[in-house]
């Protein structure tokens, strides 16, 4: 069962403040891992822990003009279908072993002075870091499957617990293939794909702003010939020379004929299985996604049980609103644990406004 922390002199001097502190300097990206979710994903909290994806549209019609006295027309209001669902729990633990618990000991009994304190602290509080930046390495891997595939997929490969699946309803009709793969540079279309998603969604009303691919999908579209032709146009280059362009330099001509900039999804996070642990990029190859604006959705989350029943003797904290922190220990056996909680979900929202496209293929799937 659990009982209160080891050390708790420590725990109640420091914990409180290293985990306002990290949470800081996560959001302010001083020497932090960046989460790409964080930007995409505003925090909305729901207390029954369901979600709630909305999928209709918020179109704007013209005024119409009428006569002085005369009624005014009444306008069609916009239907808006959801899909509901609960919000999962996601979590960790991290223990000290009985080593490092002596270790922390014997610095203690022997620091007459203080000087060991901050070895002491870092021992003690390290896995503290680990436990927040875990919630933030999943929630990055839910967000960005959604964003590059329209679907979140829990596996048994990507994770230890449950696996579950989940499909936001983006219209078969805002997905696509290429016209030939962006790999094939001699003859693929990449700008002609582009302007053939953006004439449709300028139909539906929608103005697209950005593009997000991954680095892989952006170095096949600036090899290509139609790309490093128009380019080479926009520097007004004679004859046949060419240059391939930077991001930067590509946004350049792409945003002064498409109105379009290329946001590169650049983001890896690690799993572990079985102790084991493994890389992955979240963002799915060969995607890419088209929006009208970068806040794309909810980030949805709840209170934890444990935060409203509060164990007697265990510790909490909160971190960035989302995650409840928690330093325990346990007699049998005899450990010192950090662990962390949520219940937080990245929703897609608006998803009749999301366009997508398979580089690698001629068709969506």
């Amino acid at each position: 069962m659990k009982i209160g922390s080891l050390f708790p002199v420590f725990v109640k001097k420091y914990f409180k403040g290293l985990v306002t502190a990290l949470v800081t300097k996560i959001d302010d990206k001083k020497g932090e891992p960046e989460y790409f979710y964080k930007a995409l994903f505003k925090k909305k909290y729901e207390p029954t822990l369901k979600f709630e994806s909305l999928i209709g549209r918020g179109s704007i019609s013209a005024a119409d003009v009428v006569a002085v006295d005369s009624p005014l027309p009444l306008k069609k209001r916009d239907s808006i279908s959801k899909s509901e669902g609960d919000i999962p729990k996601m979590g960790m633990k991290l223990s000290l072993r009985e080593s490092e618990m002596n270790n922390i000991d014997t610095m203690i009994a022997l620091d007459s002075g203080g000087t060991s304190t901050k070895e002491v602290v870092k021992l003690l509080f390290g896995d503290v870091k680990k436990c927040i930046h875990g919630i933030h390495a999943r929630l990055e891997i839910l967000a960005l499957q959604a964003l590059s595939t329209g679907t979140i997929s829990i596996t048994s490969e990507n994770n230890t617990g449950t696996t579950n699946r989940l499909e936001f309803a983006i219209p078969s009709a805002n997905r696509g293939g290429a016209s030939v793969k962006w790999e094939t540079s001699a003859t693929a279309k990449p700008l002609d794909d582009i302007e053939a998603i953006q004439t449709k969604a300028r139909k539906k009303g929608d103005k697209l702003k950005y593009i997000l691919m991954s680095p892989t999908s952006f170095n096949q579209f600036k090899k290509t010939a139609q790309v490093l032709e128009r380019y080479a146009a926009y520097l007004n280059l004679a004859g046949s020379n060419t240059i391939v362009p930077s991001l930067s330099k590509a946004n350049m001509f792409m945003l002064e004929d498409y109105g379009m900039q290329i946001v590169i999804v650049d983001s890896s996070v690690q799993i572990e299985k079985n102790g084991k642990k493994t890389a992955i990029t979240p963002w799915e190859e060969g995607k890419v996604t088209l929006l009208n604006s970068m806040e794309v959705g909810d980030l949805a989350y709840g209170t934890c049980a444990e935060e409203r029943r509060p164990v007697a003797g265990v510790v909490y904290e909160k971190a960035d609103d989302i995650m409840l922190l928690s330093k325990f220990s346990t007699n049998e056996p005899l450990a010192e644990f950090t662990s962390v909680q949520s219940y937080a979900l990245p929703v897609l929202n608006d998803v009749e406004s999301i366009y997508q496209l398979n580089t690698l293929k001629t068709t969506w799937a």
